[in-house]
C-alpha cells in the first residue's frame, strides 16, 4: 500500500526536469554528445561562481575537511537508502572501497551545491544539471571494474570467464546503435507468442497502418467502441504487453469493443508523411470502426506522440462539425503544452531544431535506435550504468523483461513527421489557437468539448505530470478528468489491478497551479484502470450481444493479431 507520506516523498522528487518529445527528437538526430559540450551555460556558471568567491571557498574548504575525515576513517558519509549502487556489504566493510565511495559522494554533493549556489536562470540550471548529473553518474566508483566488488566476485566465481563475456558484450553493443549496454536479449520474447497475444484480427490494412479488432471476451459488449492510438515512435503492443498485464485484455474483460492501430514502420520511401498523413490515418481507422460496429460514435484513446496526433485530429473534427463522432477523448502521458517542460524547454532552440531536421531529412527518417540511445542517457543510473555493471563488469545476460524488450523493439519516424513534431515543440504551437493545422484546418484545442480523461505519471521523465496537467487544461471539455498515477512513463500505463504499490489522485483539472491541485486531490489506492473502465462504460451506450465474427462483409479479417506491420524491424 502506498501511504500519504510515500506519495508526498515521490511528489517532492517529481520536478519538471524531464525530457519531452522535442528534446528526444532533436538529440536523436544530432547526438546526445552535443548536450555535453561546453557552451554559454558553462560560461555563465563559471561567471556566477566567480562572483561568489566566499561561498565557493566555503564549499571547497568543507569538502577538503571532509576528505581529510574520510582518509582518517572518521566520516559518517553514507549513500541514500534509495541508492542501489553501493548495496554490496563490501562498500562498507572494505576500508578502501568505503573511502572511495565516501569521497565520491562528498564530491558529488559539493558539485550539486555549487550549481545551486550559482543562482543561474532556469534554462542554464536545467542544462548544467543534465551535464553534471551525467558526469557524476559516470564517475561513480561502482562503474569501475577495479573497484566494484560485484566485478571481483564474478571474476572469482567464473574463473575469469565473466571478464571475457563482459568484453564480448561490450564490443557487440558498441558496434552499432544504440551504443549503450543491452537491457534485454534480442530473442528474449517473440511478438505474437509471449507478448501481444490477445486474440484478434487485422480488419484493415493501409499504407500507414493496420487496424486490429480484438475478439470480445464477454457475452455482452458496449455499443460504442474504443479505438486505441499508440505512439508513432514505438510499436503498439505496449498496450497488449502480456496476459494479465494487457490494457487491451482488461478493457475487453469489461465489455468494451476494442480496436487498435498498429503503425507501419516507415522507411525513407515514406519520408513525406507528416501530421496530415497520420491525422488522416486516424480518421480512416475511425471510419472503419464505425462501419464494422454500425455505431456512429467511438472513444479515442491515445498515448504520448499518438496523443498529440489524436488531440489535433479531434480539433479537426470539431472544425468541420463532426465532433459528435467522438464519445470521449483519452490522452495518456501526453504533453500538448511544452512551456517550462523541463530540460527540453531549456535546451531546444531554432538553430538546434534546424540542424536536427536537416539530419533526418537527409536520411528520410529518424532512426529509432538513436532515439533509444538518447532515452537511455536521460536516465543514466537506471538505463545505462545499472546494465554496465550487470552486462560488462559481471558478464551476465540481462534479465528478460517484456517492457524493456518492447522498448528495444524500435521504429523509425518519417522525416516530415520529425520536422512537424520538432517545430511544434520549439514554438509550443498547440498552446496558440490556429498556429498549427491538421488536414487544412486550424487547431484550437479549446474548441474540443468532448469528455476527456487525461492520465499522467508522477515519476514520468518523458512527459512531466505538470505539463500533462497544463495540457488537460488546454482542452475545452465540459467534463474533464485528470488522473495522476504513481510510477513513470510506461509503468503508469502498464498498471493492472492488484499492485499493492499503485495509487493515483483524480479530479477535474480546475486549478491553475498543478501543485495546488495535487495537494487537494484525493488519493485512491490501486490502479486507475477500473476507474477508467467505469468512465468508459458510462459513455459507451447500452449493452448488446457480442459479435460472433470479427470484421464485416466489406472489411473481412485479413490476418490474425498482432498483424504484419508490428513484425517489421
Amino acid at each position: 500500500m502506498v501511504t500519504n507520506t510515500q506519495y508526498a516523498d515521490d511528489l517532492a522528487q517529481a520536478d519538471e526536469l524531464a525530457a519531452p518529445l522535442d528534446l528526444l527528437l532533436t538529440s536523436s538526430a544530432i547526438g546526445i554528445g552535443r548536450r555535453m559540450l561546453p557552451n554559454n551555460s558553462w560560461s555563465r556558471l563559471a561567471v556566477h561562481l566567480a562572483r561568489r568567491p566566499r561561498v565557493v571557498g566555503e564549499r571547497v574548504s568543507a569538502l577538503r575537511h571532509e576528505l581529510s575525515d574520510i582518509v582518517r576513517g572518521r566520516s559518517e558519509r553514507a549513500p541514500a537508502k534509495s541508492d542501489k549502487r553501493f548495496t554490496d556489504p563490501a562498500w562498507q566493510g572494505n576500508p578502501i572501497l568505503k573511502r572511495s565511495m565516501q569521497a565520491y559522494l562528498a564530491a558529488s554533493d559539493t558539485a550539486e551545491e555549487l550549481l545551486t549556489d550559482a543562482h543561474l536562470d532556469w534554462k542554464d540550471e536545467q542544462w548544467m544539471h543534465f551535464v553534471i548529473d551525467n558526469v557524476l553518474e559516470g564517475l561513480s566508483p561502482s562503474n569501475n571494474p577495479l573497484l566494484n566488488p560485484l566485478s571481483w566476485k564474478a571474476l572469482v566465481d567464473t574463473g575469469g570467464a565473466s571478464a571475457v563475456r563482459g568484453l564480448r558484450r561490450f564490443i557487440g553493443d558498441m558496434a552499432s546503435a544504440p551504443r549503450v549496454p543491452a537491457m534485454v536479449e534480442p530473442d528474449a520474447f517473440t511478438v505474437g507468442e509471449n507478448v501481444a497475444v490477445t486474440p484478434g484480427s487485422v480488419v484493415l490494412r493501409t499504407e500507414a497502418f493496420e487496424l486490429i479488432q480484438y475478439a470480445p471476451q464477454t457475452a455482452q459488449v458496449r455499443t460504442i467502441p474504443l479505438l486505441m492510438v499508440p505512439p508513432v515512435i514505438n510499436k503498439y503492443y505496449i498496450m497488449d504487453i502480456a496476459p494479465h498485464r494487457s490494457m487491451i485484455e482488461y478493457f475487453l474483460s469489461q465489455g468494451q469493443q476494442v480496436f487498435a492501430i498498429s503503425w507501419r514502420n516507415p522507411t525513407a520511401a515514406q519520408r513525406d508523411w507528416g501530421f496530415d498523413t497520420y491525422g488522416q490515418a486516424i480518421l480512416d481507422a475511425l471510419d472503419a470502426v464505425e462501419r464494422i460496429t454500425g455505431c456512429e460514435r467511438a472513444h479515442l484513446q491515445a498515448s504520448c506522440s499518438g496523443g498529440i496526433l489524436a488531440a489535433m485530429t479531434a480539433a479537426h473534427l470539431t472544425e468541420i462539425g463532426q465532433d459528435h463522432r467522438l464519445a470521449g477523448l483519452t490522452l495518456m502521458v501526453t504533453v500538448l503544452d511544452q512551456s517550462r517542460a523541463g530540460f527540453a524547454a531549456a535546451a531546444i532552440d531554432e538553430e538546434t531544431a534546424k540542424i536536427a531536421i536537416a539530419v533526418s531529412q537527409r536520411k528520410g527518417y529518424l532512426d529509432g535506435r538513436a532515439l533509444a540511445e538518447v532515452f537511455a542517457w536521460l536516465r543514466p543510473t537506471d538505463l545505462v550504468w545499472r546494465y554496465w555493471v550487470n552486462d560488462y563488469l559481471q558478464g551476465r545476460a540481462p534479465s528478460p523483461f517484456d517492457v524493456l524488450f518492447w522498448n528495444a523493439d524500435t521504429t523509425r519516424m518519417t522525416a516530415a513527421l520529425h520536422r512537424d513534431m520538432v517545430l511544434m515543440g520549439v514554438h509550443n504551437s498547440l498552446t496558440v489557437p490556429g498556429s498549427v493545422t491538421m488536414l487544412g484546418t486550424p487547431v484550437d484545442l479549446s474548441r474540443v468539448t468532448t469528455d476527456t480523461y487525461v492520465v499522467a505519471g508522477l515519476a514520468d521523465h518523458i512527459s512531466p505530470w505538470q505539463a500533462c496537467y497544463r495540457s488537460a487544461r488546454l482542452l475545452g471539455s465540459k467534463d474533464p478528468r485528470f488522473v495522476l498515477s504513481t510510477s513513470g512513463h510506461i509503468a503508469a500505463l502498464v498498471n493492472p489491478p492488484g499492485n499493492p504499490k499503485a495509487a493515483y489522485r483524480i479530479g477535474a483539472p480546475d486549478e491553475a497551479d498543478p501543485g495546488v491541485w495535487v495537494n487537494n486531490a484525493a488519493q485512491q489506492q490501486g490502479s486507475w484502470w477500473p476507474d477508467f473502465a467505469l468512465w468508459l462504460a458510462d459513455r459507451s451506450g447500452p449493452q448488446k450481444p457480442a459479435p460472433a465474427t470479427l470484421g464485416s462483409p466489406e472489411l473481412p479479417p485479413l490476418d490474425p493479431a498482432p498483424g504484419n506491420y508490428v513484425l517489421a524491424h
